[in-house]
């Protein structure tokens, strides 16, 4: 296995960082890597928020599900969908353009997101690990003010970054699921229980699939930060659902 493939399948999520910081040329490193990143039309339909103060960074650690080792990471990195910075630049031009709609924040939301992930894998080659926080989406109206993010501006994913401690590093990386899990030739197909209980036959052996999934669908799907997330995407969608509606 050749060493970016390597790279890959050991990644996993660090939350615990070694008290150091990230120096310079390898921050500067991972942030040019977000550069190179494929994007539609080479537009770059991001906007990359590089969080230095360390109390903005404790009111995201709260405002972010309350998860107390983002105030700690050495490098925090907001990826922003943003379709304000092209209107801006249209505008300049006095050019006459219709309203973004959410055709245009998909497009931005999948270039940010390639950014992002460049970015996570940028830093596991220079040994510095990663945790990607959803959480962003949640709080909109906070998140607007502490941002100062105008109307099609999305803040659609944090990355936090640091050295892994040694626990970290030790810790086990969850297993995936199996290739014939995920891939589907052509044309996509809904499993049926028996296939599904297969799937996850691995993750749920020691309490039975009803009993797992009932758990992990209170914890995620069904819980209150997912409810706030599922809200606050609504009200980012508001403004690109304006044309549409």
């Amino acid at each position: 296995m050749n060493a970016v493939l390597q790279l890959l399948r050991d990644r996993k999520s660090v939350r615990v960082f070694e008290e150091r910081p990230i120096e310079l040329e390898k921050k500067q490193a991972i942030l040019e890597a977000c550069m190179e990143a494929p994007s539609a039309g080479n537009q770059q339909l991001y906007t990359i928020l590089d969080i230095t103060d360390q109390l903005l960074k404790e009111k995201l650690a709260d405002t972010c599900d309350h998860q107390s080792f983002i105030a700690k990471a050495p490098l925090v990195l907001i990826f922003c969908a943003d379709v304000m910075k092209w209107l801006d630049v249209y505008e300049e031009a006095d050019i006459s353009y219709r309203e973004p709609g959410t055709g245009d924040l998909l497009l931005a939301i999948e270039d940010a997101m390639i950014a992002a992930q460049n970015a996570v894998v940028a830093a596991s080659s220079l040994g510095i690990g990663s945790c990607y926080i959803g959480d962003i989406l949640e709080n909109c109206e906070i998140h607007r003010e502490l941002l100062n993010l105008p109307e099609y501006v999305v803040p659609i994913g944090m990355v936090v970054f640091g050295y892994p401690t040694k626990n970290q590093l030790e810790r086990t990386k969850p297993k995936r699921f199996r290739l014939e899990d995920i891939v589907m030739e052509n044309t996509y197909k809904r499993k049926d229980g028996k296939a599904l209980r297969e799937m996850f036959e691995e993750r749920t052996k020691e309490k039975g699939y009803d009993e797992w999934v009932h758990a992990f669908c209170n914890r995620k799907y069904n819980s209150d930060f997912s409810k706030e997330m599922s809200r606050s995407s609504s009200e980012y969608l508001k403004n690109f659902m304006k044309e549409e509606n």
